[in-house]
């Protein structure tokens, strides 16, 4: 007598009936069928009867499977974030030899929600032109590191979370050049961070306006720094956000001047490695709570120690409702543990890029949050904006 069989995962399963017929009625065990391990999982038979052992519901069955990189990650103890060093306000070492900056408390608040320590971090040092090997290996787990968000980037490099800064990019020269418009910069020759959109971007502004400009590429940030101030270049081209901490470090900041065009959008957020939904979710939530900590009030300095009564600020924190923690593998109060490890985004950007950092301004500009509006009936707040937290 033949076994009725349910098929639920299609023609991959309808080979393999025939091993269900077996002579003098005794079944031989289905070779279990050959899956793609980055596929979608498929739908599991219910079990025959009441013995059998029960089929892991979808979120359990995420976090059994085996390799995943939460699980790597817990078990290393630590967060592999690509960075750099050499960029005030992003990532540079400050006078007690840390590396400190933006990017940093980015990787910092993913180490504070993961594993409970914000200083469970490390952080490999790469190029621009390492930046997309490096995140496509797999051998980080964030790459944080004033990155662009790009269609192709993102369907070749890996998966980018959130924009956490709007940038554009900008051109600074030294005021004895004579220009104040890139439009002057006709025949000059511009330095510029190979591997980069910057140095692209520099091409199409050049061939679009006829400029003719003698592009200059360099591997790192220093190098470009360093010809510029030595007069090998008229220009440097960077984000102007770059521009401006990169200035603090010339010998006579003053003889320098910004010129006025913006040629490009760069929305620089942390990206992850193809493959993992799990880890890729876990790092969109974590911008997240920067985010909506900031929106909702609630800073390193004033965690409340119980519910507030205000449900979206209680749900954030941990202390009613979810935002997902269950279904990340993350701690109910990893919110918590973010913002007391890092602050919100208000604070990050204040330490690093605000007034006790290069002092970029971020009033009535797209770094601003959304709900920074003028009125309560029109779009005029900034760009900072996430998921919500429910």
């Amino acid at each position: 007598m033949a076994k009725t069989v349910k098929y639920i995962a299609g023609i991959a399963l309808l080979v393999t009936t025939v091993a269900l017929l077996a002579c003098g009625g005794e079944e031989t065990p289905a070779p279990a069928p050959i899956t793609d391990p980055t596929a979608p999982a498929a739908a599991t038979a219910m079990p025959e009867s009441p013995t059998e052992e029960a089929v892991p519901t979808p979120t359990e069955a995420m976090h059994m499977q085996a390799g995943s990189r939460l699980q790597t990650v817990m078990d290393r103890g630590n967060v592999i974030c690509a960075s750099r060093n050499d960029v005030p306000g992003y990532g540079f070492i400050d006078a007690s030899g840390a590396n400190v900056g933006f990017d940093i408390d980015l990787c910092r608040a993913l180490a504070a929600a993961v594993l409970n320590d914000p200083s469970a971090i490390e952080i490999r040092l790469i190029t621009a032109a390492e930046r997309g090997p490096t995140i496509q290996s797999g051998e980080v787990d964030m790459l944080v590191r004033t990155v662009t968000w790009t269609t192709s980037r993102d369907a070749q490099w890996g998966n980018y979370a959130q924009t956490m800064f709007y940038d554009g990019q900008g051109f600074m020269v030294n005021r004895s050049l004579g220009v104040d418009s890139a439009l002057d910069l006709q025949g000059a020759s511009v330095c510029v961070t190979q591997g980069t959109t910057t140095e692209l971007n520099l091409a199409d502004f050049s061939n679009q306006n006829g400029l003719n400009i003698e592009a200059l590429t360099f591997e790192d940030t220093a190098a470009v720094v360093a010809a510029y101030e030595s007069g090998q270049c008229d220009a440097f081209t960077n984000d102007r956000s770059q521009l401006a901490a990169l200035g603090t470090s010339l010998a006579d900041r003053d003889a320098h001047l910004i010129l006025p065009e913006t040629i490009s959008e760069e929305p620089l957020g942390p990206v992850v490695p193809h493959g993992d939904d799990q880890w890729f979710d876990i790092v969109k939530t974590v911008m997240s709570i920067l985010i909506y900590a900031e929106a909702y009030d609630v800073s390193s300095s004033n965690m409340p120690s119980a519910a507030t009564g205000e449900t979206k600020k209680d749900r954030l924190l941990g202390f009613e409702g979810s935002w997902g923690q269950e279904s990340l593998g993350l701690d109910q109060m990893a919110a918590q543990n973010v913002i007391r490890a890092v602050g919100n985004y208000g604070e990050i950007y204040e330490r690093n890029l605000g007034p006790s950092g290069i002092n970029l301004p971020r009033e009535n500009g797209r770094n601003a949050l959304w709900s920074d509006a003028s009125c309560s009936d029109c779009p005029k707040g900034g760009q900072i904006y996430a998921a919500p937290l429910r």
